[in-house]
Formats: C-alpha cells, sequence, structure tokens
C-alpha cells in the first residue's frame, strides 16, 4: 500500500506527465527528426523522471530535467544510427566481383553449409573470407571484438571444413560469394 507522500507524487507526477508529455515528444521529434521514435523517446524520458521523481521535483526544475535527459537519449539514438549507418556503409563498400560460368553445385554447397552456421560465425565468416575485411574491420561492422572476430572465424571454419569436407573452405566462400555478386539466390 502507498503512503500519502507516494500518493501525492504519484499525483503530483500524473500531472506533470499529461502537462508536458506532448511537448517532451515534440522535442525528441526535432532532435532526432524521426516522428516513430518521438513518443518512445519521451515516454523513455518520463519513465526515468519516475523512477527519481523525489529527486527531480525536490531540484525545483523537473522540465528542464526531462528537457535533459530526451537531449541525453536522442543523442544515445542518433550515435546509434550512425554507428549502425557505419557498419552497413562498411560492408557494402566492397566491390563486387561477378564471375563468369559460376560452379553452380558448389556455390549451392557452400550456401547451404553457411546457412547452417549460426549467424555470429557465419557474419565473421563471410565478411573475413569472403569480402576480405580485416578482423578490426569485421569486428567494427559487426559490433564486436577483434578478440571474438577471432574465435567465431576460427569456429565457423572448422565446422565449414567438417561440413564440405575439405580445407579449401576459405577458397571456396570467397569462390561462392564472387560467383553469385556477392548476394544469395
Amino acid at each position: 500500500m502507498g503512503t500519502v507522500v507516494d500518493d501525492a507524487a504519484s499525483v503530483e507526477f500524473h500531472a506533470f506527465f499529461e502537462r508536458h508529455y506532448a511537448e517532451l515528444a515534440r522535442l525528441a521529434q526535432l532532435l532526432t527528426g524521426e516522428a516513430d521514435a518521438a513518443d518512445d523517446l519521451a515516454a523513455d524520458a518520463l519513465l526515468a523522471l519516475w523512477h527519481r521523481w523525489d529527486r527531480v521535483r525536490a531540484a525545483g526544475h523537473p522540465v528542464a530535467y526531462a528537457r535533459g535527459v530526451v537531449a541525453n537519449l536522442a543523442r544515445t539514438r542518433i550515435r546509434s544510427a550512425v554507428r549502425e549507418r557505419r557498419r552497413i556503409t562498411l560492408f557494402w563498400s566492397q566491390r563486387e566481383e561477378k564471375a563468369e560460368n559460376p560452379d553452380v553445385p558448389a556455390v549451392v554447397d557452400v550456401q547451404e553449409a553457411l546457412r547452417r552456421l549460426p549467424f555470429r560465425k557465419r557474419a565473421c565468416v563471410v565478411l573475413r573470407h569472403a569480402f576480405d575485411l580485416s578482423e578490426k574491420d569485421t569486428a567494427l561492422a559487426l559490433g564486436i571484438s577483434v578478440g571474438t572476430v577471432k574465435s567465431q572465424t576460427s569456429k565457423g571454419m572448422a565446422e565449414l571444413q567438417r561440413l564440405l569436407g575439405t580445407v579449401e573452405a576459405p577458397r571456396r566462400v570467397h569462390a561462392a560469394v564472387v560467383r553469385t555478386g556477392g548476394r544469395d539466390r
């Protein structure tokens, strides 16, 4: 059961929410340029305020604090979007090559073997061996550490060698991607 103080704080916060939610959502939209994300950011900011409501209202400027929280959440969202765009750009920046007369059965075998790998191992193997990215660039593209790239690539290649029955798995992965123009068909 809530106390009288808790009930009073709840009523006060509810009134604050009703009075400022639209303004905070508008601020979020103007900062991010994303109408869909604005409501979520305003709601997240108000949730953060609710968790600290006693301190926020005691400070005397809850609206200013709320605006700061929205600005910080918007900044985090923008940075995350920029990192994601960089990963995508890095992934697709490699020049596409296409071979004449591809060995279709080999391509199908490699693609099927790749599909059987868990996503992270598959992504590491493809970026390292098919797109010739460095460990550092692969780590950046996937948002993981270089050590994780090394271990996942090694484990993925071992699994591919087992599935394909050959020690030439790196060459076959590269050849399969080149032959399909870098796209799954």
